[in-house]
């Protein structure tokens, strides 16, 4: 099979968790918190029917695939296919009524990402990438994505979802890289990986990323010509502390000052 086998399929998991989503959204619906400490990190009702309608198709069409997903864990995780799906990025958003959170679908082949679809149902916007290209499908039509050149730390944009989600000491390199850029804007989740891919922002530097968090935006964001690792430069399915850059030379230029 090729990856061209599941684009329809793909977009079967996105339209039926898109549905179930939808009613929940600007609701007065439950939360629950699945931190056991101090940090609120929200669940709802609305994840968690995503997730599983998701899963009762991925089983159905493919029962000998895997799936990894971030409220009901991992199975067969050593199959060839795997999907890795977070039906709600940017939960803290979404209970708070904001439109930036998105439905993260990835479909890995032997651990690598192949194919990535952020869906956002409420604006009706589809980003999807399989590292060779990457495309959007909107309210504007269809497009090519592609990621807009930027060499220089002082002409770039920077992204992240907050600093506070950072330990101490990550917060503080980070802010290097945030004295150094032209731009820094807070928020966004996966949106800001998608925004980078279309070229209207530059760089996204983020940490303690799940791999439900970016498996779905790497082919995006490569696809669209742009470079995601870790702060190690090593590759970044696994999640961890994340860098995306829409040019290499950007990309050079923050890791030096992130491991400076």
């Amino acid at each position: 099979m090729t990856v061209i086998d599941f684009t329809a399929f793909i977009g079967r998991l996105a339209t039926a968790s898109g549905e179930t989503i939808l009613p929940f959204f600007r609701t007065s619906l439950s939360v629950d918190n699945k931190s056991v400490g101090r940090d609120f990190d929200p669940v709802t009702e609305a994840d968690r029917a995503a997730e599983a309608v998701m899963r009762r198709l991925i089983k159905a069409n493919f029962p000998q695939h895997g799936i990894i997903g971030e409220e009901f864990g991992s199975e067969r995780e050593d199959a060839d296919y795997v999907w890795v799906l977070d039906p709600i990025d940017g939960t803290k958003s979404f209970i708070a009524g904001f439109p930036i959170w998105g439905t993260l679908i990835a479909l890995l082949h032997k651990r690598t990402p192949v194919f990535g679809m952020m869906h956002q149902p409420y604006i009706g916007e589809r980003f999807s990438g399989d590292s060779g290209s990457a495309h959007y499908r909107g309210p504007t039509g269809e497009r090519k994505l592609a990621v807009r050149r930027c060499a220089a730390l002082k002409d770039a944009t920077l992204f992240t979802t907050s600093p506070l989600l950072m330990n101490a000491a990550d917060r503080a390199i980070f802010g290097r890289v945030e004295e150094a850029a032209r731009l820094t804007r807070y928020g966004g989740d996966c949106y800001s990986y998608c925004m980078l891919a279309a070229g209207h922002l530059d760089l996204v530097i983020e940490t303690e990323l799940k791999p439900y968090d970016i498996a779905a935006l790497i082919p995006i964001i490569t696809g669209a010509g742009g470079v995601v690792t870790t702060w190690e430069g090593e590759p970044a399915q696994s999640g961890g502390r994340i860098i995306a850059a829409g040019d290499p030379r950007l990309h050079e230029a923050a890791l030096k000052l992130l491991n400076s």
